[in-house]
């Protein structure tokens, strides 16, 4: 998701067409006890997390954690933090599956890579009885499609796929993915690079879901999709927010965290959950398999979990809060951007998730024959 990859988003980073309830063991807002600025966590465990020592091997995105945060840990525990990043994660499953779960002791990556992590033997089920704060996750983004018995994972940050525009320069009332295709905005909008999240955009105008495995509706999609062409200035996954704040492009579909920085700067750019559905995505921490040091990863998770900790991480981050005990103390400029919206319901939200092989080579074909409609 940090550069999708969310969930994704991705943004998403990341509907109408399917439910979070689908998914297997999923929980959505609306079946949690709380959906979203609540005050109270759940009780902490007692700890039973051996003396940490050593060195950690964190392997996860470029800039996920405030320097003072990896500091204070390193001040606390003695522990020195070798942080290694990758830019998707596919690259990150590669070198995972080349070192047998081995080399790092802590991974944080995106939810469907994790699933196949987890299918793949090179995550370890965690002992939740070494982290004294782990009550203090909000169970809204626990039980999900990757990992339904919350068996293996510590979720950090969620984010959504959302549009952004600027009411200065755009002249309709954009209300959600079909809006974009109007011919008023042609060679205006930027999106994210992620080819799930942009197809799936398709997908949710014409009402499927993001998962669908009909190759007919794939292909319908990219039909679509190359309508949507001749609208489009740009498609990356880095810095897209501030070319919407320089007047490079007017709207754009984006990240949770790039919109994040975005609504910060300038307040008078309009943000929309598109009316066709949520897309919606976790990032989530889990240990490999043969980590030679586990204990550290043990000791960095209970460390992120507190809640003055995880506040200042999500106020860095950027994406929404997956710890309920932090909320409170986001800072209220931040704090409409990071937690979840409370008309958020399980019928208009999806999750990405993994697809079949056949269903994954029309995604590409789709994706390649719009990029270069677009001439990207």
């Amino acid at each position: 998701m940090k550069k999708i990859g969310i969930l994704v988003l991705t943004l998403v980073m990341l509907l109408s067409a399917a439910s979070l309830s689908g998914c297997s063991g999923a929980k959505t807002p609306a079946e949690s006890p709380k959906a979203s600025g609540a005050s109270e966590a759940s009780p902490t465990v007692s700890s039973t997390a051996p003396k940490a020592s050593g060195e950690l091997n964190l392997y996860t995105w470029e800039a996920m954690f405030p320097q003072d945060v990896l500091d204070g840990f390193t001040k606390e525990t003695g522990i020195k933090i070798n942080y290694n990043d990758f830019d998707l994660d596919e690259t990150m499953l590669a070198k995972l599956e080349a070192s047998k779960g081995g080399d790092y002791d802590l991974v944080i990556a995106d939810d469907y890579i994790i699933k196949t992590a987890i299918s793949e033997g090179l995550a370890q089920k965690l002992d939740t009885s070494k982290l004294a704060n782990y009550g203090n996750i909000n169970p809204i983004y626990q039980g999900q499609f990757y990992d339904p018995d919350n068996a293996y994972t510590v979720p950090y940050g969620a984010g959504v796929q959302t549009i952004v525009y600027n009411p200065k320069t755009v002249k309709i009332d954009i209300k959600g993915y079909a809006d974009l295709f109007d011919p008023s905005l042609k060679g205006s909008i930027g999106t994210v690079a992620n080819y799930r999240v942009i197809d799936g955009l398709a997908l949710k105008v014409l009402g499927k879901s993001y998962n669908t495995e009909d190759i007919a509706t794939i292909n319908d999609a990219g039909k679509k999709l190359l309508e949507l062409a001749p609208n489009i200035r740009l498609i990356k996954d880095d810095g897209l927010e501030n070319d919407l704040l320089s007047g490079e492009i007017s709207a754009a579909v984006m990240y949770t965290s790039q919109v994040t920085n975005a609504l910060m700067a300038d307040p008078e750019l309009k943000m929309v959950f598109p009316k066709e559905g949520i897309g919606y995505g976790i990032m989530a921490n889990f240990i490999p398999s043969k980590a030679p040091n586990a204990a550290a990863a043990y000791a960095f998770i209970d460390y992120i979990l507190r809640p003055e900790v995880s506040a200042k991480c999500f106020e860095f981050l950027g994406y929404y809060c997956t710890n309920l005990a932090a909320e409170k103390m986001i800072s209220s400029d931040y704090k409409q951007y990071l937690t979840l919206p409370e008309s958020f319901t399980g019928s208009s939200m999806e999750m990405i998730q993994p697809i079949s092989a056949d269903a994954e080579e029309a995604h590409t074909k789709i994706w390649t024959e719009f990029k270069s409609a677009a001439g990207q």
